[in-house]
């Protein structure tokens, strides 16, 4: 005779049980999946989880073996083992679901008794690991997938904390730079780079941090056996749980040629300006001299202290205006090591238009200015931006054969953003051209060498700059280029 039970519940209200419906209440409840198979290998029951799981109803599979549905082979050896009273707990197989799906199932296996201790069934309990299995294949693949990118890749990958300690250096660094991972991990970021490009990395990783957006940036590295060779990295945010930069990741790769070539472009086109602007300059130069020739007999000639101190004042004059000329001239044609620092835009397009003046004079072309009333100052190299800007005046003095006037205007943009624009009143080019400009040794004047462009484009996009040409036949061009200031 079975018992009933008294379960009180809310109110203390009680409600009475029997044993076969707290089985079925705890069959139907549990999360896994749970049938009972008899010692002739018979299902005789299972609950709502197991049908869930597989995919099969009650009727299907009631009263069937369960050898009549596709187990693997070591199923049918543990069935017999628990038949003898061993347990078995947590063994992962993979199944078929019904619809013939592979699934990821953690078993358990119990032998289960009468009241007398006899073995009268087995009790399998079912749990689906498929979801949780894929996560941790698909974690392992991507974790493989990594290793072997970081192991075979020539770019040198770093990860760092916020404190520019090195979590890990690929064994691409040995390579690249002479330092084996193990050399580098631990150690201060700050150990292998240039110590004059450390100023500028401090910027970058700073950009990082306010913007939250990868930066792409040149700089030079220390090597293993104290050379320097030239990186250009991409560097990264690496966030925690809080949602915040808890380190970075830089991918790095050598590119001291491609560094080396650039310097020749540069060097050639900057040969070529000196040799077109040399005429100017020389005209330039023969004025003041003539004047000092003239003052000097003047000079001597006198013996009245005014007109000597007059005299005097006006070759003082002239000589400065001389060294002004040849200093801006020289300042040009002198190779100039490659550094950023912060410097006055202003300063340097003044500085540009006094190398041009005197050929802005030969073409009776007039250069005028509107400027911020306030410095705009940027993190650059003075000397490349000024090359640019004397390819970009240049182009346009020689573009008015018949004079006329070339317009420089700054203007302050948003995002810490300025805009210089350079318009001329020249001849303009044609559409059809328009898409060969900044073409390597592509040029429309006799005696250029097509570099101007490819070189200025170059320089501005290292700076992290945009540069843009607008122009219409027999009307005139303009040159917009966009920087970042501090």
């Amino acid at each position: 005779m079975s018992k009933s039970f008294q379960i009180f519940g809310e109110a203390n209200e009680s409600v009475i049980y029997n044993p076969d419906e707290l089985i079925d209440l705890f069959l139907d409840c549990t999360v896994d999946g749970i049938c009972l198979v008899d010692m002739d290998n018979r299902f005789i029951r299972v609950n709502r989880m197991y049908t869930k799981i597989f995919g099969y109803t009650e009727e299907d599979i009631i009263g069937k073996r369960f050898t009549e549905f596709p187990n693997p082979d070591i199923v049918v050896k543990i069935i017999e083992a628990v038949k003898l009273g061993k347990a078995f707990h947590n063994i992962v197989t993979q199944r078929f679901h019904k619809d013939g799906s592979v699934l990821d199932i953690a078993v358990s296996y119990s032998p289960f008794r009468n009241s007398n201790g006899d073995i009268i069934a087995i009790m399998a309990i079912y749990r689906d690991v498929t979801e949780h299995l894929n996560t941790e294949r698909e974690l392992k693949r991507t974790r493989e997938l990594y290793k072997l990118i970081t192991e075979n890749t020539s770019d040198m990958i770093k990860v760092y904390t916020k404190d520019k300690k090195i979590l890990y250096a690929s064994p691409s660094h040995e390579k690249g730079i002479g330092f084996t991972p193990e050399q580098l991990v631990g150690r201060n970021v700050d150990d292998i780079i240039f110590p004059e490009d450390k100023e500028y990395f401090e910027t970058v990783v700073q950009n990082l941090i306010d913007t939250g957006e990868p930066q792409l940036f040149e700089i030079r590295i220390k090597t293993g056996d104290n050379d320097v060779i030239f990186s250009e990295t991409n560097i990264s945010p690496i966030y925690n749980e809080q949602k915040e930069i808890d380190s970075f990741v830089a991918v790095g790769r050598n590119i001291t040629d491609r560094v080396k070539n650039d310097d020749a472009l540069r060097n050639l086109d900057r040969l070529s300006i000196i040799g077109q602007l040399a005429a100017g300059v020389a005209h330039e130069i023969r004025n003041p001299l003539t004047s000092l020739k003239g003052f000097s007999k003047l000079l001597k000639s006198t013996s009245e202290k005014s007109k000597q101190e007059n005299y005097l004042s006006i070759i003082m004059n002239e000589l400065d205006r001389i060294d002004m000329i040849v200093n801006e001239f020289m300042s040009l044609a002198k190779p100039q090591a490659i550094q950023f620092e912060k410097e006055n835009l202003i300063g340097i397009l003044d500085s540009t238009i006094n190398v041009l003046h005197p050929q802005a004079l030969l073409h009776n072309v007039q250069i005028k200015k509107a400027y911020p009333l306030d410095d705009i100052e940027l993190l650059c190299s003075p000397h490349q931006l000024k090359q640019v800007f004397v390819n970009f005046l240049k182009n346009a003095i020689e573009s008015m054969p018949n004079g006329g006037n070339v317009h420089i205007n700054i203007q302050k943009i948003e995002d810490k953003r300025v805009l210089v624009s350079f318009r001329d009143e020249g001849v303009g080019i044609d559409t059809e051209l328009m898409g060969f400009l900044g073409t390597p040794f592509y040029t429309t004047k006799d005696k250029g060498i097509g570099l101007g462009l490819t070189v200025s484009n170059k320089i501005i996009q290292e700076h992290n700059g945009i540069m843009k040409i607008e122009s219409q036949s027999g009307v005139g061009t303009i040159v917009k280029v966009e920087l970042e200031c501090i």
